[in-house]
């Protein structure tokens, strides 16, 4: 009878220590929102973070490209001492002469400045490098969709971990409570030994799925820091719980038109893309025109075999034209492999877009089917629920078994995870058809 007692407190103390390590948890915690968690996550993801560089980098290199439409300017000086003057060899009345040409001392000095004018390839490249930019932003709004499409999903996995740790707690208390019940039965010889250690083995037997939903709880809300890029040390913990979208679930409507596309983040991509590879094939047609730049120069020179110099100035100023005749067939070759890649792209775009549409319509028909099944769950539960609570008050009077309790908890249990489970795939799938449509936060 000791022992008895004995395992009778352990297993209350037990049952005590795991109700209140949630209330611990969420004590020391801080408590966030699914919004709040977004913000973070887009406040503080390295990931969008580097988006958010790397449209930075191609701001400049745009501002770097519209430097060629300004003028070059330049200043230059040299300095020459000569060490052999050079000698020129004359004749004069059939006598010959030999004089020294050039001073010791040789300077230069000048500014020159050159610009285009007429240069369409310039102008073309100007306009692929603005795509250059355009395509950086999009990038980065992909990243921002994706991101919030993780949050969200992991946010839902921590709601569902709680809903299922909630589950096994009652089922651990009921059992914690039908030993109790058995002990003292046992104890007053109004039982068997084979009740009263079935009872005892339903109480270990709901321990280990305890922790493990602790544990589970854990690693979901360490896989939500992750994701949303902030201290895997910081305690957080997440508001509300998975049954709360049930509304949101019951009340979606199945759209059984073709889905919009334009705001989709990898079909905008690609149309820029193909748009840079447009502005490729005209910027390398482009190569065909003459082009036109001018050009200024102002210099001073001076020479003189000591350092007492006379400057003597001058200055040019030229228009350069440059018409291409011939160059081995390396633009038209270069044209055609560039609409090859066009070709290849556009293919590629009409193959991205069908199996679009086709995760569309399957995330359609998941949903469809959530719904189905979260009805059928509903209703399985309240039977289920009330098989229950039929067998316990049986149990009580002694009319039935703690094996026909056991098998009634165990359909109210699947039920129940059935519901939670159904309302979290609904919300998966949902995070990921706002995610496919290119819904933005």
């Amino acid at each position: 009878m000791h022992k008895k007692r004995l395992f009778l407190t352990i297993t209350l103390g037990l049952l005590l220590l795991t109700g209140s390590v949630k209330a611990q948890q969420a004590q020391d915690s801080v408590i966030i929102s699914l919004d709040q968690a977004i913000e973070i996550a887009l406040d503080e993801s390295r990931t969008i973070k580097i988006a958010d560089i790397s449209i930075e980098k191609s701001g400049y290199a745009k501002k770097g490209s519209y430097a060629a439409l300004y003028p070059n300017i330049s200043a230059s000086g040299s300095y020459q001492r000569t060490i052999k003057k050079q000698v020129m060899a004359m004749d004069f009345g059939g006598q010959s002469m030999e004089i020294e040409v050039g001073k010791w001392n040789n300077v230069n000095a000048g500014i020159s400045a050159a610009m285009p004018l007429i240069n369409a390839q310039l102008w073309e490249s100007l306009k692929l490098s603005a795509l250059d930019v355009e395509l950086a932003v999009e990038q980065a709004r992909s990243s921002k969709i994706s991101m919030v499409a993780q949050v969200k999903k992991a946010y839902y996995a921590v709601l569902l971990a709680q809903q299922v740790y909630d589950v096994y707690k009652d089922v651990y208390d009921n059992a914690a409570k039908n030993y109790e019940y058995s002990s003292q039965l046992y104890a007053a010889g109004k039982t068997s030994e084979y009740e009263y250690l079935r009872a005892s083995v339903n109480v270990k037997n709901a321990e280990p799925n305890v922790y493990s939903s602790l544990t589970a709880i854990d690693l979901a809300i360490w896989q939500l820091k992750a994701i949303m890029g902030i201290d895997l040390e910081t305690k957080i913990g997440v508001q509300g719980s998975i049954d709360q979208y049930t509304d949101e679930m019951m009340s979606y409507i199945v759209s059984s038109d073709d889905v919009d596309l334009e705001n989709n983040s990898t079909m905008v991509q690609l149309s820029i893309q193909n748009e840079q590879l447009e502005r490729t094939i005209r910027m390398t047609k482009y190569q065909y025109v003459p082009t036109l730049s001018a050009s200024f120069a102002y210099n001073y020179i001076a020479m003189g075999d000591d350092f007492n110099f006379k400057w003597n100035p001058y200055s040019v100023a030229g228009l350069s034209l440059n018409i291409p005749i011939f160059s081995g067939f390396s633009k038209r070759n270069s044209i055609r492999q560039y609409k090859a890649s066009q070709n290849m792209l556009e293919l590629s775009m009409e193959d991205t877009e069908r199996n679009l549409r086709v995760a569309y319509k399957n995330y359609e028909n998941e949903i469809a089917t959530f719904m189905k099944n979260y009805v059928a769950a509903e209703s399985t539960v309240e039977m289920a629920q009330r098989s229950y609570d039929i067998a316990e008050r049986m149990y009580e009077l002694g009319k039935t078994t703690l094996v026909e309790l056991n098998d009634a908890q165990l359909a109210l249990v699947q039920a129940q995870l059935t519901m939670s489970r159904t309302v979290y795939n609904f919300m998966v799938t949902k995070a990921s058809i706002e995610e496919l449509m290119g819904n933005e936060f």
